[in-house]
């Protein structure tokens, strides 16, 4: 027998959801979380894990943006890496392997006005550059198998989809693993009109390449009948049964067909998981506001008033997919400040989706305290799978106890807990701190605690773009600059600049990618392009150094990206191209080296093949998407 499941970030150890294990852009350490899972998965007779989630996402009404990296292919590609490696490890304490299972090929993060299961629209190049690569990277690194979407591209499902599942996933990249279809995906294909009938369905899947028919019955029903009646070869079967019991014989399930059953009672939730699930939770964390250095706080000596809904919430913490896990192990934020002996005054304030409030006491609270730390932000119900939304506030009163507490006048240190980015600008302009945690798994209140204190310095950036409404989306830093830039003067048109800019908002986000603060002060200096002239096979060399001019250690994630300047088509206004997180003692610096092939700085052409054509570009490094040194270099044919 071949079990799956979705162990999406952790089985009974419930890490911080993906999205969150993205923002510590540190893949050894997903990897060794993903090892974790695939431990606990195994001692319960898991042999295949629907996982890692590698849709890249820009759309943060899209629930399921909670499940993956974020927008960037270069970090997502990263991460799906480091996530395939821990999930397939091959030392599992049952004597045989589990297979990953990279979803949703491909696409799916795309869906029209971020509604789930909906359709998408995207240009074959887009779909090359950006929605493939980390799925030619996984299944290289060795994935064992592939799920195809619920959308369509173009006009055709993902899950009859030829062009996808045959000519890029088998000729094109020559893999031979097994392609499932997501849930009742190929049964979904007759309300996509595409099948009659679910007979047509079946026969429309295995022609286009699906092994597994995943809940529909459609293979079940209809596939032995479709021989028969000459309309599917049989050879075709032949070749799914085939790559299924390669797979199988492949994790040791022909060797190892039982297992010890006591192993899970020694191995779920051991301490050495439950401590890399704090690891974990420490480093997603992303501070993003600090005015007046309010934080970190200092224990014994202040008062501080633990007010907002999430502040107790054992079960929202642990996010999205977390079904086998149990609310019981959770810490909260409420715990995890009583590991520092501080004085709290506690109040819920409101519930987090419904209207109830109780301002008196919540303001009664912040008013004996010196500072009032405030936990907002959505229900685990509220992102994950089918849970779109097209308001991206704080849901329920939540707003009116912000408010309630900002006029008391206390500083206010503001700890968002979501699926997804928010659209905060109130709370990001009256807070004076904010600190992003995300759904944070079973050690996020001490991880928040650890923060807040300064036990633990913040390193955390950002996967993904956090708009300033609603209506800028998609909004992520890689964009096109067009012929009418925002930035400069445009072009004059009737004595007035028309540029490619809102009237009443910003382009830019509230949060770019990349961004995140630390308690320690970063300096970056001295970039130099080793080699300012660089051929098509040659390796790009770039260095710059950076300085930690504060009187504490700290860790900082140091982003290179680069530009192509004129191409055969539009490039990207910058593109992330690779990244080191680096520690540093107080006051020390280092110097960080960057060889990028040249061979990844390309894109596909006019006629769809990849390409690195010569020419002039721009290189930065720096902390973030909106900040760096810039650099220039050339590359040769």
């Amino acid at each position: 027998m071949l079990i799956g499941h979705d162990v999406i970030h952790g089985l009974h150890t419930v890490f911080p959801i993906p999205l969150a294990e993205s923002c510590t852009w540190n893949p050894d350490l997903l990897e060794r979380a993903a090892r974790a899972a695939a431990i606990e998965a195994s001692t319960v007779g898991i042999d295949w894990i629907f996982a890692p989630m590698i849709d890249i996402a820009r759309d943060a009404r899209w629930g399921r943006i909670a499940e993956g990296a974020g927008e960037d292919p270069c970090l997502g590609t990263a991460m799906a890496l480091a996530r395939v490696r821990g999930f397939q490890t091959d030392d599992l304490p049952v004597g045989h392997r589990i297979a990953a299972c990279p979803k949703h090929y491909v696409g799916y993060g795309a869906a029209e006005a971020g509604r789930d299961y909906n359709s998408v629209e995207l240009s074959e190049r887009t779909l090359r550059d950006i929605y493939l690569p980390p799925f030619k990277a996984a299944l290289a690194a060795g994935a064992g198998s592939v799920m195809s979407a619920f959308n369509e591209i173009a006009g055709v499902p993902g899950t009859c989809n030829t062009f996808l599942l045959r000519t890029v996933l088998r000729d094109e990249w020559g893999w031979n693993g097994v392609v499932v279809s997501d849930y009742n995906s190929i049964g979904e294909l007759v309300q996509h009109g595409v099948a009659a009938d679910l007979r047509e369905a079946a026969k429309l899947s295995i022609l286009a390449g699906v092994d597994l028919d995943m809940e529909s019955g459609a293979y079940d029903q209809h596939l032995a009948s479709l021989v028969r009646d000459g309309e599917v070869p049989v050879t075709l079967v032949d070749e799914a049964v085939r790559r299924v019991l390669q797979l199988k014989f492949s994790l040791g399930l022909f060797e190892h067909a039982e297992f010890d059953t006591t192993l899970a009672k020694n191995t779920l939730m051991a301490p050495e998981f439950q401590a890399l699930a704090l690891a974990v939770a420490q480093q997603s964390l992303v501070l993003l506001k600090n005015d007046e250095q309010v934080l970190p706080l200092t224990a014994g000596q202040q008062r501080i008033a633990l007010i907002g809904p999430l502040a107790n919430n054992r079960a929202d913490l642990l996010g999205t997919w977390s079904m086998a896990s149990q609310a019981y192990a959770v810490e909260t934020v409420l715990h995890g400040l009583a590991q520092y002996d501080a004085q709290v005054i506690y109040e819920q304030g409101c519930s987090i989706e419904g209207d109830d409030l109780n301002l008196t006491a919540a303001v009664q609270a912040a008013e004996q305290a010196d500072v009032v730390v405030l936990v907002v932000g959505e229900s685990a119900a509220m992102s994950g799978e089918a849970h779109s939304r097209v308001y991206l506030g704080l849901p329920g009163s939540q707003p009116a106890l912000f408010d309630a507490l900002v006029a008391t006048g206390k500083p206010l240190i503001t700890v968002l807990m979501s699926g997804r980015p928010l659209v905060i600008p109130q709370i990001a302009q009256k807070s004076a701190a904010l600190l992003v945690a995300w759904h944070g798994g079973i050690r996020a209140g001490q991880a928040v605690a650890d923060v807040l204190f300064g036990a633990v310095n913040p390193s955390g950036k950002l996967t993904a773009s956090f708009p300033r409404a609603e209506g800028q989306i998609p909004v992520f830093y890689a964009h096109k600059a067009t012929g009418r830039p925002a930035e400069g003067a445009g072009t004059t048109q009737f004595f007035e600049p028309f540029r490619s800019t809102y009237l009443d908002e910003s382009n830019a986000p509230l949060f770019a990618f990349g961004e995140g603060l630390s308690y320690s002060r970063f300096e970056y200096s001295d970039l130099a392009v080793l080699t300012p002239v660089v051929a098509r096979d040659g390796v790009l060399q770039v260095t710059a150094t950076v300085h930690n001019a504060s009187n504490r250690a700290g860790a900082e994630v140091v982003q290179l990206y680069v530009r192509d300047l004129v191409g055969s088509v539009t490039r990207p206004v910058k593109e992330l191209k690779g990244f080191q997180r680096i520690t540093l003692a107080a006051d020390e610096q280092q110097m960080v080296r960057f060889e990028i092939p040249v061979s990844e700085l390309g894109f596909h052409g006019l006629d769809m093949q990849y390409r690195v054509e010569p020419g002039a570009f721009k290189v930065w490094i720096g902390p973030d998407s909106t900040d760096g040194l810039e650099g220039a270099f050339t590359v040769t044919a």
